[in-house]
């Protein structure tokens, strides 16, 4: 898979292409063309803005020969037009150079190799459904009937008075022979011989009636564009990393362009920090929990990504109880979409709250974003949100401190962790658990985010809370070890079912819960024995549910496959417990199976065991650029590098325990409490020298003891 591909989406037929940025994707063949009936499309505010683009040159395709990606946003589609007359090989050229972001930008060129002119007709068919994205996603495209074709200068305007979503297409420059027709651009051209003919076409979105501007305008060099300004700012603000092994390289460089590309810009907070959208094609929006979880496994990359993303989340924060969107006083949001479907949000979208780990995890993010030692007043200002948050948690869950889902209307998702297909969690023997259902690795982030309220109370003197969020932490600690822990099988399950049974299914989802640091000290052996068992382990990530229970299928979404993130977190769970040897090779493998799939870690792939196929084996409908998934290899290099900055604790521990074969590293520029650190590794990597630490700042090369203890002692 090259670096803006996705195979096999619902519809397609062989390889497609997307491009994307913030907002707006397009997903085409390798041609370039995008063909009805598909998944295809130019898409823009969960949009379909075209779903038919397709080039004819005398009325005959135009035979692709290569795609050149150069950035996620932008990519140049080589091919050629049959033989002119009289002529055995083609003479004619046809370079689509594309450009995607806030609509599309297509520079459109044909090159002459003969010596004599070409005259050639060029026609471009253009059709629009206006459909939702979700729509698409699901097959179940409802066509909008009144989509009106008018010619308009040298160009189309397309709209759909019934859902107030169209585009308009212009061809520039202004004054090239074109004619227009509903459905259709043609030009009649004569391509000078040796010599080449051009024309851009641009689409510009109409949403809610209002027309706005492609990224990319024709009258502008590429290099001044805003998607290009700010990925080439991306670039350079962040820390420079150089490892021994070129693949790890590698890797880390498609993590970071990917990163990039998924940055969301609020329009009405114009000054604000961008989030972080979920992944493409199909979930560029903001998400409570991917964004959450990808904020932090991307802060030693930057920390603004999680800034922006819970300044985003506050203020789309509950406020009244809705059972249609099960918004809660104090919950954090699951997702927000700008769609054809009603029901608009004050942020300007569809927000919905069907989400029992966001809420949790925003706290998590914030504490964690205050021991990196930056935004200190912004963090301050969002404390009240992480108070109310708290507030959601203790007046929603149960009695006994558990914290638990079930969906309030049959409209809402039916598991609402982050396994929510609707047979993510099931028991041994295949059953489906059925709810309110307590998953454990959520009682792990309550605890952690009570540790976190802990820790500001700690540094604000303000003693009754510090105290009180401890005895949480505690009590939920308590509960957690006593009714999940299975003692005959060694494990945690993987949740409580809604008459309190254990759910005994043996999953990944225990990782987690050594992540938050929510296992009791002697039982994290065996949890660590049996993530990496050969019924958990494939040799290239974590399985989400072992091999050896009932509803285990390697091609599941959620049971059986592998998803990086998840391994990811698995993986810092079992070296902040001390399972150092686990953890490398839980790495490596990951970083491996990067390196099988051209340096991009995909949403999930299948979870054959690595013995049986020399390669991973892709997940059909899996996305990428996925945002948790590109974030995965900065969070192993921060595991190996037993990273962990306690800045108002005038702390900060780098001992690393890299494995044999990553070789030497070194990190230059990476942002601590503003100031610029320099690692880097020495002894084969199990050392490390650090310079330029704020002032103040002690550096501790051994691993960080369980952060839950700064409190006590």
């Amino acid at each position: 898979m090259n670096a803006w591909t996705f195979e096999g989406q619902p519809g397609a037929l062989g390889d497609t292409v997307t491009l994307v940025e913030g907002p707006s994707f397009c997903v085409c063949s390798r041609g370039g063309d995008i063909l009805p009936g598909q998944a295809q499309g130019v898409y823009h505010a969960d949009t379909r803005l075209l779903s038919w683009l397709e080039l004819r040159v005398d009325d005959e395709p135009v035979e692709a020969l290569q795609v050149i990606p150069s950035a996620p946003y932008h990519a140049m589609f080589v091919g050629k037009a049959g033989p002119r007359p009289g002529r055995v090989e083609s003479t004619l050229l046809v370079v689509r150079d594309r450009y995607v972001g806030g609509g599309l930008r297509e520079d459109l060129t044909l090159r002459n190799l003969s010596d004599e002119p070409i005259g050639c007709a060029v026609s471009v068919n253009l059709g629009s459904d206006a459909a939702d994205l979700f729509e698409v996603k699901a097959g179940r495209v409802r066509h909008a009937t009144d989509v009106e074709m008018t010619p308009q200068g040298s160009g189309l305007h397309i709209f759909a008075a019934s859902r107030a979503r169209g585009a308009r297409v212009v061809v520039e420059p202004a004054g090239t022979d074109v004619t227009a027709a509903p459905g259709l651009l043609a030009f009649r051209v004569v391509v000078p011989a040796r010599g080449e003919w051009r024309a851009t076409i641009l689409v510009n979105p109409i949403i809610d009636g209002e027309e706005t501007s492609a990224w990319f305008p024709a009258h502008h060099a590429i290099e001044h564009a805003g998607p290009a300004r700010r990925l080439a700012d991306w670039t350079s603000r962040g820390p420079a990393v150089r490892t021994a092994n070129k693949g790890f390289d590698e890797v880390l460089r498609r993590s970071r362009e990917d990163l990039g590309s998924l940055r969301l810009y609020d329009p009405d907070h114009p000054d604000d920090p961008p989030a972080i959208a979920a992944g493409a094609p199909w979930y560029m929006t903001l998400f409570g929990r991917d964004s959450l979880l990808t904020s932090w496994m991307a802060l030693p990359l930057d920390q603004s990504l999680a800034l922006g993303t819970l300044r985003r989340l506050a203020r789309l924060q509950g406020t009244k109880v809705d059972p249609l969107t099960e918004e809660e006083p104090g919950k954090i949001m699951h997702e927000l979409r700008f769609g054809v479907r009603g029901g608009m949000s004050p942020d300007g979208g569809n927000a919905y709250y069907g989400s029992v780990d966001a809420t949790p995890l925003f706290v998590m993010l914030l504490g964690e974003l205050r021991r990196w030692g930056l935004h200190a007043e912004a963090v301050e200002e969002l404390l009240p949100h992480a108070d109310a948050a708290l507030g959601w948690i203790e007046r929603y869950g149960g009695p006994d401190g558990l914290v638990r889902y079930q969906r309030k209307t049959d409209h809402g998702l039916i598991n609402q962790g982050w396994k929510d297909s609707f047979d993510g969690i099931t028991f041994a023997d295949g059953a489906i658990a059925r709810p309110p259902i307590a998953l454990a690795e959520v009682q792990g982030y309550v605890y952690a985010a009570h540790i976190a309220r802990a820790h500001f109370a700690h540094a604000f003197g303000d003693a009754a809370t510090e105290r009180r969020c401890l005895e949480r932490a505690d009590a939920i600690r308590a509960v957690f070890n006593e009714r999940f822990w299975l003692p005959g099988r060694g494990y945690y399950a993987l949740g409580l079912d809604g008459s309190g049974r254990p759910i005994d299914g043996l999953g990944s989802n225990m990782g987690h819960c050594l992540w938050t640091g929510i296992v009791d000290e002697d039982r994290a052996a065996p949890v660590a024995e049996h993530l990496m068992s050969p019924e958990m382990f494939t040799g290239y990530g974590i399985r989400t549910l072992a091999s050896s229970m009932g509803a285990y299928n390697p091609m599941s979404y959620h049971n059986g496959s592998v998803w990086p993130h998840d391994s990811a977190i698995v993986a810092a769970g079992l070296m902040s417990y001390g399972f150092t040897g686990e953890a490398q090779r839980l790495a490596v493998g990951l970083l491996d199976a990067a390196q099988e799939l051209g340096g991009r870690l995909p949403e999930l792939f299948c979870g054959f065991d690595r013995s049986e196929f020399a390669q991973p084996v892709p997940f059909p409908t899996s996305c990428s650029p996925q945002a948790w998934a590109a974030a995965a290899p900065i969070h192993l290099l921060r595991s190996l590098l037993r990273l962990d900055p306690w800045i108002p604790a005038g702390k900060i521990w780098v001992a690393p325990a890299f494995p044999e074969g990553l070789g030497s590293l070194r990190i230059s520029g990476l942002p601590i409490a503003g100031a610029r650190l320099d690692i880097e590794t020495t002894d084969g990597g199990r050392s490390a020298t650090v310079t330029g630490l704020p002032d103040g700042v002690e550096l501790i090369g051994e691993p960080r003891p369980p952060i839950s203890t700064v409190c006590r002692r």
